[in-house]
């Protein structure tokens, strides 16, 4: 499954961003049956992806992340590609369209 890096400040998100050109973000709350169902599936998904870098955020610990990146409502997941938003899904994701979406993105981004 793939490597999650929990980012548990402001700086450490701003920080994993710059150091990986992809990144997907996973935005939960601690007692979220939701946020703690996909993040298996969405773990899974991304094996297939080896140059996108998952991080975790627990939005109650990183306050800040939910007016930086307008966030009202969890899980949320976010592609970011060198600093640009490129997919945005919430908790009613359908992870046969996220997974074309990211085939998509990702073979523009690695051809």
């Amino acid at each position: 499954m793939k490597k999650i890096t929990e980012l548990t400040t402001l700086n450490m998100v701003e920080d994993f961003l710059d150091k990986n050109e992809l990144s997907f973000l996973y935005v939960s709350t601690p007692n979220c049956s939701t946020c703690h169902a996909i993040l298996p599936k969405l773990r899974e998904l991304l094996d297939d992806y080896p140059l996108i870098s998952l991080g975790h955020i627990e939005i109650t610990e990183v306050k800040e992340i939910a007016e930086k990146f307008s966030i009202f409502t969890a899980p949320i997941m976010i592609l970011m590609i060198k600093d640009k938003e490129y997919i945005r899904e919430d908790r009613f994701v359908r992870f046969e369209l996220l997974k074309d979406k990211l085939d998509r993105i990702y073979d523009m981004y690695t051809h």
